[in-house]
């Protein structure tokens, strides 16, 4: 009777991990990069991005999508990428630290986190897939990186680290490998170069129908990421929209000059930003 009881306990607990996006076998926390010892452990001024930056230059092309294929299949850059997140862990973020050197490197470590999740499930269609809601794996909460002392989620880079920064354009370079996001900047963020490459890709993320459009009743239309974290470009609407304004289109800069438009936010869309 237990092993009856126990079965069907099992059965359902795949079909609620299935149902709810995630793995019925891929329910427990994972863990990326290293431990370091205390005394090995450095300003984040001192970690460098390069292998990340020629991983990205590798497998990513200009408008953001990943040949996951190809890396999946390269032993040897599936370890660079691990290398790569074991000397993030080497970062003591109590330690005194730029403040551009700080984005960027949350910002790299955010997206090859991301990366190094979706390589582990590849082939998937969808990061949804592994975002279980209730039970099973969820990508954004249990997948940990070792930073110094600490471990972090996905979650905790995104929300308790870097949106406290007070840069909201950091939602313009921060990616959840869907097609929704905005393009991975086939680059490594740096901290010499980090204003370019901030305004580089917010400029981009609005030229791209699927994240702004406009239309002649004078509707704006945005993409959702807007909705959902539109406080951080201002305390209200008109803040967020003075804020943006300047990486707009021209057409959307017109309307906007104008008044009198109504905001409407597009359908996200979370299908995988894998090269065909």
């Amino acid at each position: 009777m237990f092993y009856r009881i126990l079965c069907s306990l099992t059965v359902a607990l795949a079909i609620a991990a299935v149902w709810f996006g995630a793995s019925p076998v891929a329910g427990a926390d994972e863990y990326a990069g290293k431990q370091w010892p205390a005394a090995n452990l450095v300003s984040i001024d001192q970690i460098s991005h390069d292998s990340f930056d020629r991983l990205l230059k590798t497998y990513v092309d200009a408008n953001g999508m990943v040949d996951y294929r190809a890396w999946h299949a390269s032993a040897g850059d599936r370890q660079t990428l691990r290398n790569y997140l074991d000397s993030l862990g080497q970062a003591d973020a109590s330690l005194p630290a730029t403040r551009e050197a700080q984005l960027a490197y949350w910002i790299n470590a955010y997206n090859a986190l991301t990366l190094e999740g979706i390589l582990r499930v590849y082939p998937t269609t969808s990061i949804r897939n592994h975002t279980a809601k209730l039970i099973g794996y969820n990508i954004w909460k249990k997948l940990h990186l070792y930073v110094g002392r600490q471990q972090v989620t996905l979650d905790h880079i995104e929300h308790k680290i870097l949106r406290p920064m007070g840069e909201p354009r950091v939602h313009f370079a921060i990616v959840c490998a869907s097609i929704g996001c905005p393009r991975l900047l086939n680059e490594a963020y740096v901290s010499d170069r980090l204003e370019d490459q901030l305004v580089t890709n917010s400029v981009d993320f609005f030229a791209r129908s699927q994240n702004l459009k406009t239309d002649a009743q004078g509707n704006l239309y945005l993409s959702q990421i807007l909705s959902w974290f539109g406080t951080d470009f201002g305390k209200s609407q008109q803040a967020q929209i003075q804020y943006l304004q300047p990486y707009f289109p021209q057409s959307a800069q017109v309307l906007v000059g104008r008044g009198g438009y109504r905001i409407q936010y597009l359908k996200y869309n979370w299908d995988l930003n894998a090269q065909q």
